[in-house]
């Protein structure tokens, strides 16, 4: 590809397409050609802030993964409209950048600090409760963002966060709102239910009924797009017995790791805390009066739990535990340091107060030795050389995956073995290369899918990368009706049947509205359940929604009748008896959670709201 352009630019198509661009040149000037042009690479402009046309791309991207995970791995991806789905995603950017905008305006901000301490506690960046940067560089990789654009994304999220949080915030709700809620939400009904069973056995369909659905719905009986995929993979363990460490080295490591340990000091201490009430004066003083105290003869742990503001540790007389240097404030950890056993400071100012700082005890550091550090210390050294030279190899890769026409030249130069996948459609498969959204993305790139080329160097995880390359590709085509018809008459068999059943289970509720009483028909029975709630688990939610949607009997003693289809094709005649209203009154707690929860909806239905306004004001072009 890259070759026929360059050779092309030489060319009499170089040469043609030069003489186009100096006739309009010519005839409209330069200011025409660029506006022209200008919002070629755009989307949208909202206010007059690109929205362009790669974060279009990346956003469609994200909301066809999110789509396809939702939909599960056997639905067959092709029937997705892309169209539609960039309509959303284009819709979604639009209202993201309105909102912005209106963050900056009303000078919402939000600090580096913040950020870090959320990035840090989101448990999918934690390992064993703690986070772990090579966990959280794996995460944003495979959402598509560098540290960079995850942070700027996140601050995004966090500003319009605020702007949310504030609307709500500012949402009320009325105490009548609240009891009509509660009324509502606390509402009993009692009622019967008669089942009419679908019958498919009682369907009869001739071989034109099934050609026709055939005819009718031809697109919905496509075979699925598939590509063969042939790849070359560069694994980082190959190279672990490539690398080798001489012992001079390990001896420097060894070194460097025990001088980095530290003896551990148990301390104790009594604080007098600076605040809002004792100034800084009044504390120290405090503090020198239980010195006195310690002078005269009177245990630590004692005037500890007696004074001391850190109340933590003054249940425990003071005692803060065993710590190693940097764990303590800088001031209060030079007088600790300078202490001998049982020694007790002079007073000393930290941030939080004034200390009184006992030395309890002393841990040594226990040094290992080299010959039980000398395994881990290799694997360390090694592990060091094999990065290095898995980041070279895989840009080697990348570079000459890049230049050549098929993956034989890249595998021999690098060693590596041309494997072949499976079949796989546009969901991709289980587990491996055809489940990595990465290499779907890529193999049925345009680049890769229809001009054949070989993909970008392609990470699956920390350990491995690979190139891929289409060796076959299969489209869709249409089915046979021979390969569908016995799929076609079970849903029709299902459909006619349902259809039926509907006819004869309408006709039944408004005969019974009527006041007529049909003949009981065998095996049909009625089933009565009483004081339902909107929550009840033993009833089908579609016939526990139906009930709900009813108007109360306008006659007591006179129910009321409707009906629906259930999931299966059979049909519920519904009669509605009697509806009970609950208490009108509300415990304090019962009157809360109401109005945190209409307080919530109120805020949600506000920022809506809001946000609607702001696009209605807002100059919005969608190029």
């Amino acid at each position: 590809m890259l070759q026929n352009i360059r050779d092309n630019s030489q060319g009499w198509i170089a040469k043609t397409i030069i003489g186009v661009i100096v006739a309009l040149l010519a005839l409209t000037g330069f200011d025409a050609i660029f506006s022209g042009t200008g919002n070629s690479q755009n989307a949208a402009e909202v206010n007059g802030q690109a929205i362009s046309l790669n974060q279009l791309s990346q956003a469609a991207d994200m909301q066809r993964r999110q789509l396809l995970q939702r939909l599960g791995k056997d639905f067959d991806a092709s029937q997705l409209d892309d169209k539609l789905i960039r309509e959303a995603a284009l819709k979604g950017l639009i209202e993201r950048q309105v909102l912005l905008q209106s963050t900056k305006n009303a000078e919402f901000s939000f600090s580096t600090q913040a950020l870090d301490q959320q990035i840090v506690q989101l448990p999918e960046f934690q390992v064993e409760g703690k986070f772990n940067a090579d966990r959280f560089d794996q995460v944003i990789r495979q959402m598509g963002y560098s540290r960079l654009q995850f942070r700027q994304m996140l601050t995004e999220e966090m500003l319009i966060g605020q702007m949310r949080a504030g609307l709500s915030a500012s949402s009320f709700v009325t105490d009548e709102q609240v009891l009509a809620f509660a009324r509502l939400e606390n509402q009993t009904r009692d009622f019967a239910t008669l089942t009419l069973q679908a019958d498919p056995s009682a369907v009869h369909l001739a071989d034109a009924d099934i050609q026709t659905y055939y005819d009718e719905h031809a697109n919905q009986f496509m075979s699925a797009e598939q590509v063969i995929l042939e790849y070359i993979e560069l694994k980082k363990e190959v190279f672990f017995d490539q690398v080798k460490v001489e012992d001079a080295d390990l001896q420097a490591l060894y070194q460097q790791e025990i001088a980095n340990l530290a003896e551990q000091r148990q301390a104790a201490h009594i604080l007098v805390a600076v605040t809002d009430t004792v100034n800084d004066e009044q504390a120290k003083a405090k503090l020198e009066k239980a010195k006195v105290r310690l002078d005269q003869g009177e245990a630590f742990a004692a005037v500890a739990k007696d004074l001391s503001d850190d109340r933590g540790s003054a249940a425990a007389g003071g005692d803060l535990g065993y710590a190693g240097p940097g764990v303590f404030d800088p001031a209060f950890e030079k007088a600790l340091y300078a202490l001998k056993q049982d020694e007790v400071s002079a007073p000393v100012r930290s941030q939080f107060g004034w200390h009184l700082i006992k030395l309890l005890g002393v841990q040594a550091p226990e040094v290992p030795s080299f010959a039980s550090l000398k395994d881990k210390l290799e694997r360390e050294l090694k592990t060091q050389q094999v990065e290095q030279r898995f980041v070279e190899a895989s840009k080697t890769l990348d570079n000459i995956a890049f230049e050549s026409s098929d993956l034989v030249q890249p595998a021999q130069e690098l060693g590596l073995t041309v494997q072949t996948s499976a079949p796989i459609g546009r969901q991709g498969g289980d587990a491996g290369l055809t489940a990595n959204r990465q290499v779907l993305e890529a193999a049925f790139s345009p680049e890769v899918l229809e001009e054949r080329a070989n993909s970008m160097a392609i990470e699956l995880d920390p350990d491995t990368v690979v190139v891929v390359r289409v060796k076959t590709h299969t489209k869709p085509a249409q089915l046979q009706l021979e390969q569908v018809a016995s799929s076609i008459r079970e849903q029709l068999t299902r459909e006619r049947a349902s259809e039926a059943v509907q006819v004869k289970g309408k006709a039944l509720f408004e005969s019974l509205r009527a006041g007529q009483t049909p003949a009981s028909q065998p095996g049909q029975t009625w089933n009565v359940v009483e004081a339902a709630t909107r929550n009840q688990d033993d009833v089908e939610p579609a016939v526990l929604q139906a009930i709900f949607s009813m108007p109360k009997p306008e006659v007591a003693e006179q129910p009321s009748f409707s009906g629906v289809t259930l999931r299966t094709g059979d049909f519920v005649v519904l009669q509605l008896k009697g509806v009970s209203a609950p208490k009108s009154t509300l415990s304090k707690d019962e009157k809360a959670m109401y109005r945190r929860y209409l307080t919530s909806r109120s805020g949600e239905q506000d920022f809506a709201a809001y946000r609607t306004h702001l696009q209605e004001q807002a100059k919005i072009e969608r190029f």
